[in-house]
């Protein structure tokens, strides 16, 4: 299969991966930014003045003087009610998120924690809030026309501007947020992101009939935890300089401790402990970056919660089917399990284990089976997408969508105990009951 698609892990990938995980890094770069505006915009208003004192054009400076102290109110307001207003917004928005995640699984919470519109929102509102207090600063007490060094004329027209930028941005984040509540964008949401890790898959050619024998391991030094990505530019780079081919034990998502090992060597030493550094991050929780399976994983735990007797929501457990379908279908001839990744001159550097097809399968559709005993909107769905998915598969992947068909079956018939409402749950509908 040709690599069109398929983008070369880049160094700072998985970097920029951990900062989108945080909700600091964001504001903090909006604070040195607006610092950085503030004091472009104090200079030019600092030459505005000198400017028109050199002219010695006093009534125009006066009235400058005279309409920037009346926007002094305007600021004084802004700076005094943006914190309250954030902290209304933002505690509502965590009700919302607490609810969304009670609903749906905790996982969602990821999705609010990575969305761009609402680090932007936060970004923006704490920015109007310090550009104010920054240019209340810049006020003199001074009304002297000849005696004044700085009059904030454009410092003030900036905050009005960002207080404008802050409303629209409102507007904006409370529709996200509100579709965060809703499960057909949040399960869109997980299926778009597990098909972004898909295209960041190696599709080329497979890797060497052999790795050659094992000649040392790598242990894990860190704090026990999920093992969430690695850095495969670097590994590589680090395989390719010590000319070897490591190979990583655990799976993306396995949870490793201490003094397991995570990395065996073939071909050669290991590489230096310092070129290894950073390339393997163990965090608490899962995330899609490089886990294909974690996008499967999280619409297995809607469903569940959706075919639970505390919540019976089948239509929510149909959602999460549709998508599931949707991904295996189109991961259904693409070479799965084992990863190959190469460096510049085509050399396989470093083998990754990932998710098979028969891993895939069970983990979209196993543990829906076993719940979905009195549901026939969710048997009928199942068995519709078994069947699209029949059609699509090569000879060797069928056994796998074969035996779940069966065991649904076999479910059916042994929880239903009418044979006219067993015949109705085993008639495959793509809408569950449309």
């Amino acid at each position: 299969m040709s690599d069109r698609g398929y983008r070369r892990p880049r160094p700072l990938s998985p970097l920029r991966e951990h900062l989108r995980d945080t909700f600091w890094f964001a504001p903090t770069m909006g604070f040195v930014c607006v610092f950085v505006l503030w004091l472009a915009a104090s200079a030019v208003d600092e030459e505005i003045v000198a400017v028109l004192q050199r002219e010695e054009a006093y009534d125009e400076l006066g009235s400058l003087i005279s309409f920037v102290q009346d926007a002094k109110t305007i600021v004084t307001t802004i700076s005094s009610a943006m914190m309250t207003f954030i902290g209304v917004v933002f505690s509502i928005s965590l009700v919302a998120v607490q609810m969304a995640s009670g609903q749906l699984t905790p996982r969602v919470v990821r999705i609010f924690v990575r969305s761009r519109i609402s680090k932007l929102t936060l970004t923006v509102f704490l920015a109007t809030f310090l550009f104010s207090l920054l240019v209340l600063t810049s006020y003199e007490s001074e009304a002297d026309p000849r005696l004044v060094v700085s009059v904030p004329l454009l410092q003030s027209m900036l905050t009005l501007v960002l207080v404008g930028l802050s409303l629209l941005l409102f507007v904006v984040y409370v529709s996200a947020t509100l579709r965060l509540m809703q499960v057909g964008p949040v399960v869109d949401r997980i299926a778009r992101d597990s098909f972004r890790v898909l295209g960041r898959m190696p599709r080329g050619p497979g890797g060497p009939e052999g790795l050659g024998p094992e000649t040392g391991r790598v242990v894990h030094e860190g704090r026990a935890g999920v093992l969430r990505d690695v850095n495969t530019a670097r590994l590589v780079r680090a395989a390719r300089r010590q000319d070897v081919v490591l190979r990583l034990i655990p799976r993306i998502g396995d949870f490793v401790v201490p003094g397991t090992p995570v990395l065996a060597v073939h071909g050669g030493a290991v590489p230096p402990r310092s070129r290894l550094r950073y390339s393997v991050s163990v965090g608490v929780e899962r995330t899609l970056h490089q886990d294909l399976a974690f996008g499967l994983r999280q619409l297995s735990d809607i469903a569940l919660r959706a075919l639970s007797t505390s919540v019976n929501d089948p239509t929510t457990a149909v959602q999460c089917l549709d998508r599931s379908i949707q991904f295996l279908a189109a991961v259904v001839h693409l070479p799965l399990g084992t990863v190959h990744h190469r460096d510049r001159s085509g050399r396989v550097r470093l083998v990754q284990g990932g998710p098979g097809w028969e891993s895939l399968v069970d983990l979209a559709f196993e543990e829906i089976r076993w719940c979905l005993a009195g549901s026939p909107q969710v048997s009928r769905r199942l068995l519709a997408g078994l069947d699209d998915l029949l059609l699509l598969a090569p000879e060797e992947r069928k056994q796998p969508l074969v035996r779940h068909r069966a065991l649904l079956v076999q479910a059916v018939e042994r929880t239903v105990p009418v044979a006219a409402d067993r015949e109705f749950a085993l008639l495959p509908d793509r809408q569950g009951i449309g």
